[in-house]
């Protein structure tokens, strides 16, 4: 059996649903919001590249190591983006939550938060994760400053990590929450939900 099926998610905001090429122009769109694939930090697919991102996501998924979803917004019914699962260790009860993009519109909104509580809430209530972890590009400071409002901790950076496609070197930033720490994570993301927002 599978350590992480896939299932649909649903929060008030948004969906979470398995990944098809179903979403494939309305995902289009959303990258064409902000000119997502321009971020030289980045490996947020073009128009031309989409159908491949989707297959190679899906493929992942039939080897075991992927679990990947559509973002949903309920209010347009429309995919906004993407976020998985990834190197998925069933045996150390460990996934890493990625590969993650947002269209500009809803980037750092209530959908964005809401999506990671419900993917946290499923890796560690459902799964039993013992850690959940993220990773981003030293230079992709709103992804930093994103997962540091979740409640992660830095681990540490692996510098020299990967080769990006423009050739240039990735230092990446490891982060992760920890079982212990969930109920504290968990009663912070939902204040976020909650509280009054400032424009």
């Amino acid at each position: 059996m599978t350590f992480a099926p896939t299932v649909t998610l649903s929060g008030q905001h948004g969906i979470l649903v398995p990944l098809t090429q179903a979403h494939h122009d309305d995902l289009v769109q959303a990258t064409l919001d902000g000119e997502l694939w321009k971020l030289w930090y980045t490996a947020i697919p073009n128009a031309e590249g989409m159908a491949a991102e989707i297959d190679r996501r899906l493929g992942l998924q039939a080897q075991g190591s992927m679990t990947p979803w559509a973002i949903i917004n309920k209010t347009s019914g429309r995919a906004v983006g993407m976020t998985t699962y990834m190197n998925i260790d069933a045996k150390n009860r460990r996934v890493e939550i990625g590969s993650t993009w947002y269209r500009k519109a809803v980037q750092r909104s209530a959908l964005n938060t809401e999506c990671k509580l419900m993917l946290l809430t499923h890796a560690f209530e459902s799964l039993n994760c013992i850690a959940v972890e993220f990773r981003t590009h030293f230079f992709n400071h709103q992804s930093r400053r994103g997962i540091e409002r979740l409640g992660a901790k830095l681990d540490g950076v692996l510098r020299q990590h990967q080769v990006m496609p423009d050739g240039s070197l990735r230092d990446t930033c490891v982060y992760s929450i920890i079982a212990s720490e969930w109920p504290t994570v968990k009663q912070h993301l939902n204040f976020q939900l909650t509280k009054p927002r400032t424009p």
